[in-house]
């Protein structure tokens, strides 16, 4: 990875580009620096960001935001640190319904080989990879 043009990159400027929201010269100035950039990091905490404001502002049904943000990670500009968590928690959120954190811990939980989520809720037993601990 050239270091040449590394940055740290809040991806909600750029969700007018793949949402098709307003307002158009925030659109056009975040599609400029996407398609100029050589690397992007994008930190796991920006995508989380980015399901909840597709899900909430732009009220994007869930398959739709599991399928931007599939296309955020793979634009060849952007890098993760670990695509294929990201990609398993996406599929979690997508498929089994849990809200993206809970996804996002199932998958956590999966890949480290724990296999046990602490949590009250309820919906992270639809995921039969893992088991759910409920705090007493």
């Amino acid at each position: 990875m050239s270091l040449r043009s590394r940055f740290a990159s809040g991806m909600s400027g750029a969700l007018p580009v793949i949402s098709g929201g307003d307002p158009p010269e925030q659109a056009a100035r975040a599609t400029k620096f996407l398609a100029e950039a050589d690397e992007l990091l994008l930190v796991d905490l920006v995508v989380a960001e980015v399901v909840d404001v597709l899900e909430t502002f732009f009220e994007v049904p869930r398959a739709r935001v599991a399928e931007l943000v599939r296309a955020i990670i793979a634009f060849p500009a952007i890098v993760v640190l670990d695509s294929a968590m990201l990609l398993r928690a996406l599929e979690i959120y997508e498929l089994d319904r849990l809200d993206f954190a809970e996804a996002y811990l199932v998958a956590q939980a999966e890949r480290s080989g724990v296999g046990v989520v602490a949590s009250l809720d309820t919906a992270i037993d639809r995921v039969a990879t893992v088991r759910r601990l409920e705090p007493a």
